[in-house]
C-alpha cells in the first residue's frame, strides 16, 4: 500500500511539473489558430478588392480561400483549438455586434407596411424552400440554413441559426458561400433589368429590399434606382433583419419539440441573441439620443463586426471538403435557386 501511495505521489508530481508546459503549449495553439483565421480573413478582404471578387464580398472570398487551403494543405492539428474558437465564439461575438446595424425605431416609425411584406416574404420562403427540398430529397439542415439565409439576411442569418439547428461547421460554411454567390448573381440581374422595368424608383427599391439575400446585395441592386430607392430598399431589408429574432425563437421551439419526439436533448438557449437584441436597442434608442458617437466610429464598429464574422467563416471553411460540397450542396442549391426565382417573380407582380 505504501509503495502504491508513493507511486501515485510521483505520478501526480510529474503531472504537476508538466502542467505549466502543457498550458503554455495549449495557449500557443489557441493563439496560433486565431492568428491563422485572422491571416486568411485578411487575404479574403484583399481578394474582395479585386475585380469580380468585389461582387461577392470578403466573407465569401475568405471561405473560398479557406476551403481551397484545406484541400491542398492540412493545417497543423495543434492549432485546432484556436480555429474552433474563431468558428464558434467569434461567430457569436459578430452576431451581437451585428445588432448595432438594426435600427428598430426607424422600422417601427416608417416601415410598418414594409414589415408586413417582410413577414409574408419569410413565411413564403421557408415553406416553399422546405417543400422543394423535401421533394428533391435534399440535405435537411443545409436546406434549412439556405432557407433562412434567403428569407432573412444571408450569411448573418445562417450564422445566427446554425447553433440552434445544430448544423455541422461545414454545412454552415457551405450555406454562407452559396448565399453570397447566388445573391450576387441575383443582385447583378436586378441592376441589368432596372433600365427596362416599368416601375417607379420607390417600387424598385421595395422589390430589391424584400427579395434579395444580403444587405450588401440590396444596396448594390438598389443604388442604380437613386437615393430614394436605396433608402426604402434598406428599410425593407432591415425589417427582415428584425424578424430574425422571432424566427430564431420559433426555430428553438420547433427544434425542442422535434428533439423531444425523437428523444434527443433540448437546444441550449442561444444567449448571444439576447446580446443581439440589447445591441439593437442600444443602437436604436441610446446612441444619438443620450450618447453621441461619431459616424466614423460607428462605421468602424460595423467593419469590425464584418471582419470578425469573416474570421468565423474562415474557421468554418477550414472544415469543408470538396466531397461534402459535391454530395450535399447540389440539391439544396437547386431548391434555393427555385425558391429565389419564385420570390423574385411573385414580389415583383405584387408591388
Amino acid at each position: 500500500m505504501a509503495q502504491q501511495s508513493v507511486a501515485h505521489q510521483l505520478e501526480d508530481s510529474k503531472k504537476q511539473n508538466k502542467s505549466p508546459e502543457l498550458k503554455s503549449n495549449s495557449k500557443l495553439a489557441w493563439i496560433g489558430g486565431i492568428a491563422f483565421t485572422f491571416f486568411i480573413a485578411l487575404l479574403g478582404v484583399g481578394l474582395s478588392q479585386l475585380w469580380g471578387f468585389d461582387r461577392v464580398g470578403p466573407m465569401a472570398s475568405a471561405i473560398i480561400i479557406s476551403i481551397v487551403c484545406r484541400q491542398i494543405w492540412e493545417y497543423p492539428e495543434k492549432i485546432r483549438p484556436g480555429i474552433e474558437f474563431s468558428a464558434k465564439k467569434l461567430l457569436r461575438v459578430a452576431i451581437v455586434l451585428y445588432g448595432l446595424k438594426l435600427n428598430i425605431g426607424v422600422i417601427f416609425n416608417q416601415g410598418m407596411p414594409l414589415l408586413l411584406r417582410d413577414i409574408a416574404t419569410i413565411a413564403f420562403v421557408m415553406v416553399v424552400m422546405m417543400v422543394i427540398a423535401k421533394w428533391l430529397k435534399a440535405d435537411f439542415v443545409l436546406s434549412l440554413l439556405l432557407g433562412v439565409g434567403t428569407a432573412v439576411c444571408g450569411a448573418a442569418a445562417i450564422a445566427a441559426v446554425s447553433p440552434i439547428v445544430k448544423s455541422k461547421e461545414e454545412d454552415t460554411a457551405i450555406g454562407v458561400g452559396i448565399i453570397a454567390l447566388a445573391g450576387t448573381v441575383f443582385a447583378l440581374f436586378y441592376t441589368v433589368l432596372r433600365p427596362v422595368l416599368p416601375i417607379s424608383d420607390s417600387d424598385y427599391g421595395i422589390w430589391s429590399g424584400i427579395s434579395l439575400h444580403e444587405i450588401a446585395h440590396v444596396a448594390m441592386a438598389a443604388a442604380p434606382g437613386g437615393e430614394d430607392a436605396l433608402a426604402i430598399a434598406l428599410l425593407a431589408k432591415l425589417g427582415r433583419v428584425l424578424l430574425l429574432i422571432p424566427l430564431c425563437f420559433i426555430l428553438i421551439y420547433w427544434m425542442n419539440k422535434r428533439n423531444a419526439d425523437t428523444g434527443k436533448t433540448k437546444v441550449a438557449f442561444p444567449w448571444f441573441l439576447i446580446g443581439f437584441i440589447i445591441m439593437s436597442l442600444f443602437g436604436s434608442y441610446v446612441i444619438g439620443t443620450y450618447i453621441s458617437i461619431p459616424s466614423y466610429l460607428m462605421d468602424g464598429i460595423a467593419d469590425l463586426s464584418t471582419f470578425i464574422l469573416t474570421m468565423a467563416m474562415v474557421g468554418l471553411g477550414l472544415n469543408v471538403s470538396f466531397q461534402a460540397i459535391r454530395t450535399k450542396a447540389a440539391r439544396p442549391l437547386v431548391a434555393m435557386l427555385i425558391t429565389s426565382i419564385l420570390l423574385t417573380v411573385i414580389t415583383y407582380f405584387t408591388l
